[in-house]
């Protein structure tokens, strides 16, 4: 049964970490290069076709940056990697699309932005030009229920959206950390997933269609019966593109009835391969519980007190009768020392937690690192990649967890710190991320689960893709041959020039 059109009020993004930096000044850039030049004609043309536009210096170094961590610490010295020419803030479909077709008739890179929350520079406008800030575009404009779908616009933010979705008696089940920081479209754009995608899915299995702005002002529509014998699947062409072959305005998405029983279990393994096994074995038998998370013993140590432990938490919620019976085949491949269940309550009290990064970030310079791995090559990407990035100079820290876990793989979730010197902060980025990725990419395992591509990851891509990377180039050229889209992601060539270079050069000082 259709539904009114329900409300959301469009908000600002969170404030980044590190912000107080470059209030009030005009930013340094960082990045090498420089940016493609904006003239006066240009953002006067703009300003007839956006209701609102920026192009004050605040507002410009403030959409120079997102969440990944070295933009932070370029920020506290008030710098950040590449300032945009004017931020667009517009208020519906109709205004992106004439905003594409005026910077692809004049050749001005666009990036697309919502809540900026990406980690690895996914949002930055590497060569200047105009940041389209879609948070404008809020709320829901259909709701289904009959047939378990949602329409919304892609600058919803996700905690308003759930929370909408719940007073109807519904859930979109896609729970990130960044819940209160992303934006829908991010989440499609980036093809993220939540900590409940065990059972719910990540946004690839979300996401039933999309309304995108191709680069030449052209609006299209996906078909919502994408497992149908219909030919490709030009949803999926969208979801993880970054922004980088259309810009995404509105989707339509799966839900869920709101689950009305919860089941949780905890138990502690002595060593991370014997965790990895039992997890293997009830999801071969077709377990899907929301949440599985593994820690390894320092992870478990950090975050439950524990010691020489490998911690694994259990969380499921919906039908009674079918929690019941995934938890009953959870319990009988689980060998390990059955734990507090407390441990989950505690988890989930924490999980969306991005507080005191501002400290953390200067002092141990914290990164994070997911990929995909299969079943029978995880244990040892484990060992292999941690001890790749512990070899690396300056490291002081690598540890990972499991966050997800599905039938044939599982998503990996690294975490790295040290103590580099300020001044080789990029170096020690790069190295770090270099050597734990191709660790991964050796032993069989993915570049990424959720995170998407950005800035830090785009110099991996060809690795990763292979052969496939020039289909992907000749998807990007028939779409947008003028390459206004995004440009310097995905690891795809660029119409203004090389990927910026940010690693090979020392971290900016006072």
């Amino acid at each position: 049964m259709s539904r009114t059109p329900i409300a959301i009020a469009p908000r600002r993004p969170v404030e980044i970490p590190g912000q107080q930096g470059i209030t009030g000044i005009v930013p340094r850039e960082t990045l090498t290069g420089s940016a493609v030049a904006v003239d006066d004609a240009f953002v006067q043309a703009l300003e007839k076709v956006c209701t609102k536009v920026d192009v004050d210096a605040n507002s410009r170094a403030d959409y120079a940056r997102d969440w990944w961590p070295l933009g932070m610490v370029w920020a506290t010295t008030g710098h950040v990697a590449r300032m945009p020419a004017a931020v667009a803030r517009p208020e519906n479909t109709d205004e992106v699309a004439a905003i594409l077709r005026l910077a692809n008739e004049t050749g001005i890179p666009v990036t697309a932005a919502g809540g900026r929350s990406g980690v690895l520079g996914n949002s930055l406008p590497v060569f200047g030009g105009v940041v389209l800030d879609l948070t404008q575009l809020s709320g829901i404009t259909d709701l289904r229920g009959e047939d378990l779908s949602v329409d919304v616009m892609a600058g919803t933010f996700g905690d308003s959206f759930e929370e909408t979705l719940q007073k109807e008696g519904f859930t979109a089940g896609h729970w990130p950390q960044s819940m209160k920081l992303a934006t829908v479209g991010g989440w499609i754009a980036c093809s993220g997933a939540g900590q409940m995608s065990t059972r719910y899915g990540t946004m690839a299995d979300i996401t039933r269609s999309v309304t995108a702005v191709l680069a030449d002002g052209r609006v299209i529509e996906t078909s919502q019966f994408s497992h149908s014998s219909t030919g490709p699947d030009m949803t999926q062409l969208f979801v993880g593109s970054e922004g980088t072959l259309g810009v995404i305005v509105s989707a339509c998405l799966n839900i869920h009835k709101k689950a009305e029983y919860t089941e949780s279990g905890a138990w502690a393994f002595d060593s991370f391969d014997a965790g990895v096994e039992a997890i293997k074995r009830f999801s071969h038998r077709g377990a899907r519980p929301a949440v599985v998370r593994l820690y390894d013993a320092t992870e478990s140590r950090r975050n439950f007190d524990t010691k020489d432990q490998h911690i694994l938490l259990i969380h499921n919620e919906g039908d009674p009768a079918l929690v019941a019976a995934t938890m009953s085949v959870v319990r009988a491949e689980c060998d390990g020392k059955p734990s507090d269940t407390s441990l989950v309550e505690r988890w989930l009290g924490n999980r969306n937690s991005v507080h005191a990064l501002d400290d953390l970030i200067l002092e141990r310079a914290p990164d994070t690192m997911e990929i995909t791995a299969p079943w029978s090559k995880l244990a040892k990407i484990y060992h292999d990649a941690t001890a790749a990035m512990m070899a690396v100079d300056g490291t002081r820290t690598a540890t990972a967890h499991i966050s997800h876990a599905y039938p044939g793989s599982a998503g990996l979730y690294f975490m790295f710190g040290g103590r580099p010197e300020m001044a080789d902060r990029p170096r020690w980025y790069r190295d770090v991320w270099n050597a734990g990725a191709r660790s991964v990419l050796a032993n069989g395992g993915n570049l990424a689960h959720h995170h998407g591509i950005g800035l830090q990851r785009a110099r991996l891509m060809g690795e990763a893709m292979g052969s496939s990377m020039e289909a992907l180039q000749a998807v990007k050229d028939a779409l947008d041959p003028r390459g206004i889209l995004n440009p310097g992601k995905l690891g795809l060539k660029s119409s203004f020039g090389p990927t910026p270079d940010w690693a090979d050069r020392a971290a900016p000082q006072e």
